[in-house]
């Protein structure tokens, strides 16, 4: 297995933890607790009260703090026992970090691109890692029309290592379902994907919400689209029952950090507290789904955009050819599990048969990337969880033209997924949508 930067790999932890002695973190807490390990004292330096605490977090569902201290920083992430989007009538385990977690050490041994741990408290659902201060979200860096050349084929690559290895092409059977098992607990996650993505947007429900009233025609319309809700219960189905390999389970561009310094740039995944075992074209059309949505975005950020719409497709395909050359070469050279055994081709003499049933599984793992992406961007339009890309466009007229646009691809990429086949050709239809290509 493959740990990134030389690190030590941090160890796997596989027991939920009892939650009894649990305590929610406040900002004046937050150096004492951090005190107690010595491995976090020793990266701040100095003393406690010489520690600068701030609390960072803008995301729906937990605490996230930066430390700072004489000799360096870190980030303390906390989960917390409700969803804070919407407060303490949703309730949520507080297991959810110790599935982050499990996650996150497997992604360091496996592919790397993921922030060093350095300590897992699991009672107090709490990790703490290295502070990727210099570093910025990747949706931000692309709302910004800011390029990070390597972020494509890097993502491309460490999906491919995370998801190859954790199947059944590189796992024993006995392993893979031990670990399927492990992260099958991650249900309150899984579920919040199940209603959010698959179900939610479809119907009337008071957690959605979209631009209104410019898109109340739109969500009456998807409402009533039957053929696009046949085509989303499909792909559900696959998420519910396709346990392929372990998937990040939340990978768009705000769970991507990305730093520049001079030509050199640093890519990092965090935040897979969704993890769990899913269907493998889930995590790539995640991510298709955020290029998208920051492509049909960019003509609500102001003129200059057809470059950066441009640039945008090119790392659509980037990612999928990083992903489809990197998976090939682990097929070739790392396929000692159960599933396609080298015993019945290469070692027959019927490499030509192997390399066949490679393009034939890449072929429907693309097709499966573009159905979960069309879901992932209407979820974000017409659900509860919006994207800033489209949500700081103002006015709300300009906003709804672009949701409209992303909309359209989302649909086709649902219904049509099979007929369009191909990110390169989805790309074309976005451009097609955008007015961009005739």
């Amino acid at each position: 297995m493959i740990h990134s930067g030389g690190l030590q790999p941090e160890p796997l932890v596989d027991v939920v933890p009892d939650y009894g002695a649990y305590e929610p973190l406040a900002v004046e807490r937050v150096a004492a607790r951090l005190a107690a390990y010595p491995e976090v004292a020793a990266r701040l330096g100095g003393r406690p009260e010489d520690w600068q605490v701030r609390e960072v977090g803008d995301g729906n569902l937990n605490f996230v703090y930066i430390v700072e201290g004489p000799a360096g920083s870190v980030c303390a992430k906390q989960a917390l026992p409700f969803v804070r989007l919407v407060g303490e009538s949703w309730p949520l385990p507080l297991s959810r970090s110790f599935f982050e977690h499990a996650a996150l050490s497997r992604q360091a041994r496996l592919a790397g691109t993921v922030p060093q741990i350095l300590r897992f408290d699991g009672p107090q659902a709490l990790i703490v890692m290295e502070n990727l201060g210099t570093h910025v979200i990747w949706r931000k860096a692309l709302t910004a029309r800011e390029r990070h050349e390597t972020a494509a084929p890097i993502l491309g690559r460490f999906m491919a290592e995370t998801l190859f290895r954790t199947s059944d092409l590189n796992l024993s059977a006995a392993e893979k379902k031990r670990e399927a098992a492990l992260f099958a607990g991650n249900t309150a996650l899984a579920k919040i994907t199940e209603d959010l993505v698959f179900t939610d947007p479809y119907r009337v429900h008071p957690l959605n919400r979209w631009t209104s009233p410019e898109l109340d025609g739109t969500a009456a319309k998807v409402r009533g689209d039957a053929e696009w809700k046949l085509a989303i219960q499909e792909l559900k189905w696959q998420f519910l029952c396709s346990a392929e390999a372990l998937v990040h389970g939340d990978l768009h561009t705000g769970s991507v950090m990305v730093s520049k310094a001079g030509d050199a740039e640093d890519v990092r995944v965090i935040d897979p507290e969704f993890a769990f075992y899913g269907p493998m074209g889930f995590d790539v059309g995640a991510l298709l789904a955020n290029l998208f949505l920051s492509y049909f975005a960019q003509d609500g950020h102001g003129p200059g955009a057809e470059a950066m719409k441009a640039w945008l497709l090119v790392q659509g395909t980037r990612v999928w050819d990083a992903f489809a050359a990197r998976f090939s070469e682990l097929w070739r050279t790392e396929r000692r599990g159960d599933a396609y055994p080298a015993s019945l081709f290469e070692e027959q003499g019927q490499a030509d048969a192997s390399e066949a049933a490679l393009e034939a599984f890449l072929a429907r793992l693309q097709v499966d990337a573009l159905g979960f992406a069309g879901a992932k961007m209407a979820r974000r339009i017409l659900g509860l969880a919006h994207v800033s890309d489209l949500e700081t466009i103002e006015p709300p007229a300009l906003r709804a033209a672009c949701e409209t646009r992303a909309l359209a691809l989302a649909r086709q990429l649902v219904v049509e997924r099979r007929a369009i086949a191909t990110v390169s050709a989805a790309c074309r239809r976005a451009a097609i949508l955008s007015g961009a290509d005739a």
